[in-house]
C-alpha cells in the first residue's frame, strides 16, 4: 500500500444551480468552508421540498380514505364499509402506496448515480402528476370501481421513491460529521409532508379541521337534509401544480455531482455486506413503523374514538383534527435522532428509541384494553335511520348510549386523551430512531474505510469515496426494506380473521411489541457488545 502523501486540490468550489460540479470534496474542510457548505445548503433545501411533496402524496390516500363516504355516499357501496366503521378494503387502499413506494426505491437509489441527483429530483416530482391528476378524476366519479381506486393508489408510492433518491443525493453533499444533522433534516423536510397532508387536506376538501377553528362544509340533498360538502378532488389539483413547482426549482437550483456516478454493479455489492441486511431490518422498525402508523392512524381514530350511524348525529372524537399529530411528531423528533446520534453513537440511540418504542406500544395496548365496544346497530334499524335521519332515537349523553334499544355503554372519550399522548410517544420515539439509524448507516462505511487504509494517502481518499457511494446504496435499500412496515402495519391492524376492530387492533400492537424486543436485541448484539464480530468498540 502506498504512503505518498495526498495533496488535494485547490480549495475553492463556485457552481451555480442547474449544473453539474466535477470536483466535490466535503471531507476537505477548506474545500467546505470556502463555498462547499453554500451549495450543499442550496440542493439540500430544494430536495426538502421535492421531497415534502413526494411524501405528501405517497400518504394522500392515508386521510382520502377515511373520507370517501363523506365525498360520495355511493363510496359505502364501493368500500364495504360495515356500521362499526371497519373496511378491509379501506385499509388496503391505504397500505398499497407503501408497497409500491418500497419497491420502487431502489431503482430510485439506482437513479440518482445513473442520471444525476439534480436531474432526477425533476424528473420524480413530474411523475407526481400521475397519481395526483388520476387521483382527481376518481374520486369525482360515483361509478369508480374498486380496483380503480387500487391502481391509482398504487401510485401515489412514486412519492415513496422520493425519500430514497433524495437521501441517496444528500449524503454526497454532506462530510461525514455533518451527515446527522443533514440526512436528519432531508428526512425531516419528508416526513413532515405526512403530517400537512393529514393537517390540511380536511380543511382543503372542506372536512373541517384544526381543532374545530374549520367548520365542515355542509350541503342540502335531495330530501332537504344538510350533509358533508367533501370535494376531495381539491387536493389533487393543489398537489400536481406544486409537483411542477418542485420541477422547476430543481432543475434552475440543484446540482449534479460528477464524483456521485456508480453504476448498478457498484450499489449491489452492498448487498453481499452483513451490516446492510441489519440495518434494513432496524429501518423497518423504526420508519416503518412511523410511516404505517402515519399510514392508519387516521382509521384507527375512525374505528376506535368515532361513531356515526348517521351523519347528522355523530359522537365521539372528530378524528381529522388529530390525525396529523402523529407525523408531525415523529418528523420533529427525527433531526433530533440524528443530532443525539452525532453526540452519543447512533446505536445508544438506537437502544433506547426501540426501549421507548416497547414501553409505548404497551401503553397504547392498555388503553385501549380499557374501552367498552358499541354493539353495532341491528341492519335494518340501520337502514331505516340513513333514509330517515330524524327516526334516530340519539345518543344518551352520560354515559354513552346507543339509541333506546341498543344501551350498551362506551367511555371511548375518556380514554382517548391518554391513548392519544401514548401514542404520539411512540411516534416520538420512532422519529429518533429514523434519524439514528440513518446516521450509523454512513459510520459503518467510513470505518470499514478507516480500517483498510493509512491516513493521508491517495488509497484513503479514494476509500472514503466509495465508502461515500456505498453507504447511499446501503440508505436505499434499508429505505426500501424497511418502508414495506408501512405495508405490513396497516395489514396486521385489519386482521380480517378477527371480527371486532377493535380487538383486531389491540393485537396488532401485542405484535409490534415482541418485535421491537428482537429489534432491540439486534442492535445490541451487532453495535454495543464489547465482543466477538460486534462493533461494540466503535462509536457508530
Amino acid at each position: 500500500m502506498s504512503t505518498t502523501e495526498y495533496t488535494a486540490p485547490a480549495a475553492a468550489v463556485t457552481a451555480k444551480g442547474g449544473t453539474w460540479i466535477e470536483d466535490w470534496r466535503p471531507e476537505d474542510d477548506a474545500f467546505w468552508e470556502n463555498g462547499g457548505k453554500a451549495i450543499a445548503k442550496r440542493n439540500l433545501l430544494w430536495s426538502i421540498f421535492a421531497e415534502h411533496l413526494g411524501f405528501s402524496v405517497w400518504l394522500l390516500w392515508s386521510v382520502s380514505a377515511a373520507l370517501m363516504v363523506a365525498q360520495r355516499p355511493e363510496f359505502l357501496d364501493t368500500f364495504n364499509v360495515d356500521p362499526t366503521g371497519k373496511s378491509v378494503k379501506l385499509f388496503y387502499l391505504i397500505a398499497l402506496p407503501n408497497l409500491v413506494g418500497s419497491l420502487v426505491r431502489i431503482p430510485y437509489t439506482f437513479a440518482v448515480p445513473k442520471f444525476g441527483g439534480r436531474n432526477w429530483t425533476v424528473i420524480s416530482a413530474l411523475l407526481l402528476l400521475i397519481p395526483t391528476v388520476l387521483f382527481t378524476v376518481a374520486v369525482q366519479n360515483a361509478g369508480t370501481p374498486y380496483w380503480a381506486f387500487m391502481v391509482i393508489a398504487a401510485t401515489a408510492g412514486f412519492g415513496g421513491g422520493n425519500f430514497a433518491s433524495s437521501m441517496a443525493n444528500i449524503n454526497f453533499f454532506y462530510p461525514a460529521k455533518a451527515k446527522g444533522a443533514a440526512l436528519g433534516l432531508n428526512a425531516a423536510g419528508g416526513n413532515l409532508g405526512v403530517a400537512l397532508i393529514q393537517f390540511f387536506l380536511p380543511i382543503i376538501v372542506g372536512a373541517g379541521g384544526a381543532f374545530g377553528l374549520v367548520v365542515a362544509a355542509k350541503k342540502t340533498n335531495a330530501m332537504g337534509k344538510l350533509v358533508p360538502d367533501v370535494h376531495l378532488e381539491y387536493v389533487g389539483y393543489l398537489y400536481a401544480g406544486l409537483a411542477i413547482v418542485a420541477a422547476l426549482g430543481a432543475f434552475f437550483f440543484m446540482n449534479n455531482l460528477r464524483e456521485a456516478k456508480s453504476s448498478p454493479k457498484e450499489q449491489l455489492a452492498v448487498l453481499k455486506q452483513k451490516h446492510t441486511w441489519v440495518m434494513s431490518f432496524l429501518y423497518i422498525g423504526t420508519f416503518g413503523s412511523f410511516i404505517g402508523y402515519s399510514a392508519a392512524m387516521p382509521l384507527l381514530l375512525k374505528i376506535n374514538f368515532f361513531r356515526a350511524p348517521v351523519p347528522t348525529a355523530p359522537i365521539g372524537i372528530n378524528f381529522v383534527w388529530y390525525a396529523f399529530l402523529g407525523a408531525l411528531v415523529g418528523s420533529i423528533a427525527r433531526p433530533f435522532g440524528g443530532w443525539l446520534a452525532d453526540k452519543y453513537g447512533g446505536a445508544k440511540v438506537t437502544v433506547v428509541a426501540f426501549t421507548g418504542m416497547i414501553l409505548g406500544t404497551l401503553g397504547v395496548w392498555y388503553t385501549l384494553t380499557q374501552m367498552k365496544s358499541v354493539a353495532p346497530p341491528d341492519p335494518e334499524k340501520l337502514k331505516a335511520w340513513k333514509a330517515d335521519p330524524t327516526t334516530f332515537p340519539g345518543w344518551d349523553a352520560n354515559p354513552f348510549l346507543i339509541g333506546v334499544h341498543d344501551a350498551v355503554t362506551w367511555n371511548a372519550n375518556h380514554i382517548f386523551p391518554v391513548f392519544l399522548t401514548l401514542f404520539l410517544l411512540v411516534f416520538a420515539f420512532t422519529g429518533i430512531g429514523n434519524g439514528s439509524t440513518y446516521r450509523m448507516i454512513p459510520l459503518i462505511q467510513k470505518h470499514k474505510a478507516t480500517e483498510a487504509t493509512e491516513e493521508g494517502t491517495q488509497e484513503r481518499h479514494q476509500a472514503l469515496l466509495a465508502a461515500t457511494k456505498e453507504s447511499s446504496a446501503v440508505i436505499g435499500f434499508a429505505g426500501s426494506i424497511g418502508a414495506l412496515g408501512g405495508f405490513l402495519i396497516p395489514i396486521v391492524f385489519t386482521a380480517p380473521w378477527v371480527a371486532n376492530p377493535v380487538d383486531s387492533i389491540k393485537s396488532a400492537f401485542l405484535i409490534f411489541t415482541a418485535f421491537y424486543v428482537i429489534c432491540l436485541g439486534v442492535t445490541y448484539w451487532f453495535f454495543l457488545k464489547k465482543s466477538g464480530k460486534s462493533l461494540g468498540h466503535v462509536k457508530i
